[in-house]
């Protein structure tokens, strides 16, 4: 599954708020930008719950370049602080590629 993409905004004396593009009613703020990804998973979890309890879907994330290119979200981006991905908390998680030797890779018998 994609990252959810999360757009920052940070007006002065104020913390930081964040919107969810492709989790309408998604929102959350956090005060240290060193919380932005913590603070934005638990409100993508609070909100996926809310979403399960009412018997709605769960949208799928786009990626970064697809929401830029929609018109109603790309205009937001140029204000923004920062645009972070946030992994969906109830997705699986990633693997870590294996590391791969050549030496270890096995051989053809072919001569």
């Amino acid at each position: 599954m994609k990252p959810y993409i999360v757009i920052v905004h940070k007006d002065e004396n104020s913390a930081y708020g964040m919107t969810f593009p492709d989790a309408p009613g998604c929102f959350s703020a956090a005060d240290e930008i060193d919380d932005l990804f913590a603070m934005a998973g638990e409100a993508l979890e609070l909100w996926a719950e809310g979403m399960r309890e009412d018997g709605l879907p769960i949208p799928e994330p786009r990626d970064f370049e697809t929401l830029r290119a929609d018109a109603g979200w790309g205009g937001r981006f140029a204000d923004a602080e920062i645009a972070i991905a946030v992994e969906a908390p109830w997705a699986p998680p990633r693997q870590a590629a294996e590391r791969f030797s050549p030496s270890s890779s096995p051989r053809s018998a072919k001569g």
